[in-house]
């Protein structure tokens, strides 16, 4: 098999992959709200659609093809900490949500759901931007020797040295309150310390596997957040 057809192959996982988590988020969080007629919910589901849509016509085949599925030599560790990352925790938000929602147990102001859509939209931004930036953002932390790995330097890379993450923590803090929900918060809180966990593992491999990063990360000092950590 070319090159080519692997390629488009893997972007067809890519996009069925996208759309069956796009359903199973939906169906979370409509059937947990009890009724479609949330808008919020709405708003936040068109948010990510449109993400994964841009992604799409932006990243390169060959890098859809490679985060379409989990690689035999992913870390071990992560193959625990990609689950609950980004399915189960955002699954807990979205149910818990949905739930507060249904019976009515906090709620937040148009105000603050006003602030929380600008930072989930800051996290989409920092995030993709960060894929965007490093043809090797793999959905799993790897070293990809199949694929010719080398430092992304780049794009968000000058400022931070995990973007995506930094936008997924953002995402996972910001997307309880969008939804409404002060107990949403509490899977969301889970889901960014694993994203911080990772954030500090995968910075550890990357520093002992693949050639040219110390040297990078002595220029781009901080991990997520510029002039903290």
């Amino acid at each position: 098999m070319d090159d080519n057809t692997s390629n488009t192959r893997g972007v067809v996982r890519w996009i069925a992959k996208m759309m069956v988590l796009c359903a199973i988020f939906g169906l979370a969080l409509f059937l947990s709200a009890g009724t479609l007629g949330w808008g919020a919910a709405w708003l936040y589901l068109g948010l990510y659609v449109a993400q994964q849509v841009a992604l799409v016509l932006v990243l390169p085949p060959d890098l859809l093809a490679e985060r379409a599925s989990t690689k035999a030599d992913t870390k071990r560790w992560d193959r625990l900490l990609v689950g609950l990352g980004a399915l189960w925790l955002p699954l807990a938000i979205y149910v818990v949500a949905g739930l507060d929602h249904r019976n009515g147990w906090t709620g937040t102001s148009l105000a603050v759901q006003a602030i929380a859509l600008v930072v989930v939209v800051l996290g989409i931004v920092i995030s993709s931007w960060g894929m965007a930036s490093n043809r090797y953002f793999s959905g799993t932390v790897r070293i990809q020797t199949d694929r010719g790995h080398q430092v992304a330097s780049g794009g968000a890379y000058r400022y931070m040295r995990h973007p995506g993450y930094a936008g997924g923590i953002l995402h996972h803090l910001a997307v309880p309150l969008l939804l409404g929900s002060w107990w949403a918060l509490i899977p969301g809180l889970l889901g960014a310390g694993v994203l911080v966990v990772r954030t500090a593992l995968e910075d550890r491999t990357l520093h002992q596997e693949l050639p040219g990063y110390a040297d990078y990360a002595q220029r781009t000092r901080y991990r997520l957040l510029p002039g903290v950590w």
